[in-house]
């Protein structure tokens, strides 16, 4: 039930924000602090989605890395998509 309701926030993310992003990428030149500041918030929202993660050797909750971010949600990044 939990991987339905994060399959489902996945889709409505690229929706809605991805879409909105391809629709005005023709018009934009990105510097490259506003190109990180899209790496960051996607980052942000994919860690809401997919939530905290139990270190193994403390046992205490954290954050999700980048990579663990990338191998989660492996569809390109915001910038990438920029870029074509």
């Amino acid at each position: 039930m939990m991987m339905i309701i994060i399959i489902m926030i996945i889709i409505i993310i690229i929706i809605i924000i991805i879409i909105i992003i391809w629709y005005g990428c023709d018009t934009w030149s990105l510097t490259l602090r506003e190109k990180r500041r899209l790496r960051v918030c996607e980052n942000r929202v994919l860690r809401r989605v997919f939530g905290p993660k139990r270190d193994e050797v403390t046992g205490e909750w954290r954050k999700l890395h980048n990579e663990e971010l990338n191998d989660l949600y492996s569809p390109p990044s915001i910038v990438k998509i920029e870029k074509n």
